[in-house]
């Protein structure tokens, strides 16, 4: 396993506009994120938490700073070093507040078309996403759709999918915010095993307070910055 941070950003800044319309989304945020660790991002709505994700999973280019992956320089400032739509497929899962499954596939088939899209072999893309479903408790619920499935089933189904493709880091934007109090710990504890399991860098961005005690570093974000808390400060 490489000694680098699975992912690691260093004041990154988020400028829309300019003049009087300029708005600093984002300010000099500075994260490291381990492999094997998972990391909570706090904050209100309009703090920056999104924009931060948004330019973590090499989506939404931060206006300067750095983006390392894997010890690999992505972004310099809105620069690419990388073609970042096979780097992203390669190296980032993303799971979201919906698990946003495709309503026609089953869930078997929502992970291993992960894989064939980034030219996995259909047989071994299947048998692939059977080893995931089973290692996350849903190898019984392979055959359904979406719609068969409960909330907690298909953000597990979505997991699953964010893993397909062996990615580095997970990032994953308020994702048991659908979720009752029972099944979000779950969710939130199912990254801990992600992190654990896989050697992968976990970054949830969450407005749960309920399960803080899962992470291993929380982050709180305000005005576009952020600031590394410690535990009994977060859950305070």
């Amino acid at each position: 396993m490489s000694d680098h941070p699975a992912i690691e950003t260093r004041q990154l800044n988020k400028i829309y506009g300019s003049g009087n319309t300029e708005v600093v989304a984002m300010q000099d945020v500075s994260i490291s994120v381990a492999r094997g660790e998972v990391v909570a991002l706090l904050g209100p709505s309009g703090a920056g938490k999104s924009t931060f994700l948004t330019a973590a999973g090499l989506i939404n280019p931060p206006t300067s700073g750095q983006i390392h992956i894997g010890g690999q320089l992505v972004m310099d400032g809105p620069r690419a070093t990388t073609d970042l739509r096979s780097f992203r497929r390669k190296h980032i899962g993303f799971v979201f507040q919906k698990a946003n499954l495709i309503p026609f596939l089953s869930a078997h088939e929502n992970v291993s078309v992960a894989m064939q899209l980034n030219g996995v072999p259909a047989r071994t893309a299947r048998a692939r996403a059977l080893e995931l479903m089973r290692e996350l408790g849903i190898d019984n619920r392979a055959r359904y759709r979406p719609t068969m499935l409960s909330g907690g089933q298909q953000q597990r189904v979505a997991v699953a999918r964010a893993l397909a493709n062996r990615p580095s880091v997970v990032l994953a934007d308020e994702p048991t915010a659908a979720l009752d109090s029972h099944r979000g710990r779950q969710v939130m504890e199912l990254f801990r095993g992600v992190a654990q399991e896989h050697g992968a860098g976990v970054i949830v961005v969450t407005h749960d307070h309920r399960a803080l005690d899962v992470f291993d570093t929380i982050y709180e974000m305000e005005d576009g910055r952020a600031k590394r808390q410690q535990h009994g400060t977060a859950l305070a």
